[in-house]
């Protein structure tokens, strides 16, 4: 995971420094590229320690379609309370994005197209539905009462890839809190990838992980700088077990072997 801690150091050099929609300033790249060849380890970072949970969590509540937090809190995850109203609703955010854009369900469609036409250049699933976005002017709550996502996609778009018979997949994610929230996308992003692959009969490739807005937000700098001076260890290894279909997976299909990370840093979270 050098690379990632490449990323961090870059910002952190050059990063101009620039205003945000939470109000608590960024150092900010724009344009950011990391390749991960996940027949090699499952990318997650081990200079600090990711909860897993999480990760497996959130992706299993996007494939889903669920647009409300109640799923996650009956598997002890809470990382989307904050922008929920008072029902658990968070409008038309990724699950719905994914499994029900105007009717059509992307994912299923993503799938059956890898297996009929491996060598399409339209294996694509977008969240930025331009007329579901929030108005900025309004609390993510409010959005959800118009009827908007709570929160505008940062994970925008993904792309599938076959050659050689492994399948690569290239995220575009608009908005990165490099910190904290990316080594939760890229662990999310693999982990798509690995369960897309076993589902069309394929290998693993690569996860390349493409960021617009890279940032740093400036009460996260000292624990940036902490974390650059730790070396990073071995990566873990992902074990799946069989499910029916894309939909059908659950945490206990899930294994993540042999992660040993340095220890948790807390960061704070811009809202």
């Amino acid at each position: 995971m050098n690379q990632y801690l490449d990323l961090l150091t870059n910002i952190l050099r050059n990063g101009a420094i620039k205003t945000d929609r939470t109000g608590t300033g960024t150092l900010s790249v724009f344009g950011a590229q990391m390749r991960f060849d996940l027949a090699k380890g499952f990318p997650l970072v081990t200079t600090r320690k990711i909860a897993w949970k999480p990760v497996v969590h959130e992706l299993l509540w996007f494939l889903s379609g669920s647009t409300n937090v109640k799923p996650l809190h009956e598997a002890g995850v809470h990382i989307w309370d904050r922008w929920a109203d008072e029902n658990g609703d968070l409008g038309p955010i990724y699950g719905q994005q994914w499994r029900n854009w105007m009717g059509t369900d992307q994912i299923s469609m993503l799938i059956f197209n890898l297996k009929r036409n491996p060598d399409s250049r339209r294996h694509v699933v977008s969240a930025w539905n331009v007329n579901d976005l929030p108005d900025e002017e309004l609390s993510p709550q409010a959005n959800v009462m118009c009827g908007s996502m709570a929160l505008a996609p940062c994970h925008t778009l993904f792309q599938f890839y076959v050659s050689d018979n492994r399948l690569s997949c290239q995220l575009y994610q608009r908005s990165a809190d490099v910190p904290v929230g990316v080594p939760y996308n890229i662990a999310e992003y693999a982990l798509l990838t690995h369960l897309v692959a076993q589902q069309v009969g394929l290998s693993v490739g690569e996860l390349i992980w493409t960021g617009g807005d890279c940032h740093i937000y400036l009460n996260q700098v000292d624990s940036v700088r902490e974390q650059l001076v730790r070396r990073p260890l071995g990566l873990p290894r992902l074990h799946l077990s069989w499910a029916e279909n894309i939909f059908s997976y659950k945490a206990e299909n899930i294994e993540l072997i042999d992660y040993l990370p340095h220890p948790a840093i807390k960061y704070p979270v811009a809202v």
